[in-house]
């Protein structure tokens, strides 16, 4: 039977994503310059020589700047598009003058944020759309009306969210004929919320972790990729340190590194792809050394045992599990 994991692979689904954030220059609405195009074919560059060829987007990112200059590197590499899957989200609306910032997945925005997208970045059709955030006013009939329109007029291949919850998700899969394929959400080794939930039931410290339960269980279990975006802690372990169990970690994931001989980049990323839940990470770096330090991530497997996995955890929550 295909699943809806062998759906997204058969789209060029690999364990690691380059998330592109921060390619376009400064988060406001100057135009890019030359220099960030040099910038972001760099990065590019880098991605592929460490075997990604996953692209993740948003229309936000840079005020669609991020999407502007990738189209840029795309109409510059002849046969480029070809070899990569483009995914990118719509959902979230920034803050303009005297309106606030919010969420908005009415179908209308949903399609119009497409075709804004489906232009910025020079190509006829995304292979992956994630819906961003939740949007407490969306109309779940809505929404899939817009999502099936555009799949039905081959502007979007495969379907998926981001930051959503298992019942969000259930709730919109039901008025929908095709499969979402992933969740993207914030996980690490410093942000552990995702996995502490599971395990600190019936214990005093459940009260303080807000992450909704069984989310991760019912995407594993039925076949939506999970995608860990700040897979990399913002450098919390690789750069500098502010408590006493971040710097323990830090040793820890350097001493794991060159045991294995890797990189302690790797080692985070493998601590997230060892879940059985096979996680692929987000790497958003824009720094081509950062990205190729992240190859072995794509090349080998995990080469962390039960009992290295378990006491990267403990050393990172800086007390033992209950």
């Amino acid at each position: 039977m295909t699943t809806n994991a062998d759906t997204f692979r058969d789209l060029g689904r690999e364990r690691l994503l380059y998330g592109c954030m921060g390619l376009g220059g400064d988060w406001d609405t100057t135009p890019y310059r030359a220099s960030d195009i040099a910038g972001a074919e760099a990065a590019v560059e880098a991605a592929l020589d460490s075997g990604i060829t996953v692209f993740d987007h948003a229309d936000i990112y840079r005020h669609g700047k991020s999407e502007a200059v990738f189209g840029e590197v795309l109409a510059r590499a002849d046969g480029l598009r070809e070899r990569i899957v483009l995914q990118t989200k719509c959902g979230i609306r920034q803050a303009d003058g005297d309106l606030p910032g919010m969420y908005d997945l009415r179908g209308t925005t949903i399609r119009r944020r497409v075709e804004e997208s489906l232009e910025r970045l020079r190509t006829d059709v995304i292979d992956v759309l994630l819906l961003h955030r939740p949007d407490p006013l969306a109309d779940p009939q809505d929404v899939a009306d817009a999502l099936t329109s555009l799949h039905r007029q081959k502007l979007v291949r495969r379907f998926g969210v981001s930051n959503m919850s298992a019942a969000q998700i259930a709730l919109l899969q039901a008025h929908l004929e095709f499969p979402l394929v992933a969740n993207q959400l914030e996980m690490s080794l410093d942000r552990r919320d995702w996995l502490e939930t599971g395990v600190l039931v019936n214990t005093p410290e459940s009260a303080s972790v807000g992450f909704p339960a069984g989310t991760v269980e019912h995407c594993q279990a039925v076949g939506i990729s999970l995608q860990a975006w700040g897979a990399l802690a913002r450098g919390r372990f690789t750069g500098r340190q502010e408590t006493p169990a971040e710097q323990a970690t830090a040793r820890h994931v350097a001493a794991l590194a060159e045991t294995k001989g890797t990189t302690p980049e790797t080692i985070l990323l493998w601590w997230l792809q060892r879940h059985p839940a096979r996680i692929a990470p987000v790497v958003g770096s824009s720094r081509p050394e950062r990205i190729r330090a992240c190859a072995d991530a794509v090349r080998r497997e995990p080469e962390l045992t039960h009992e290295e996995w378990y006491g990267l955890w403990v050393t990172a929550r800086g007390a033992a599990l209950p």
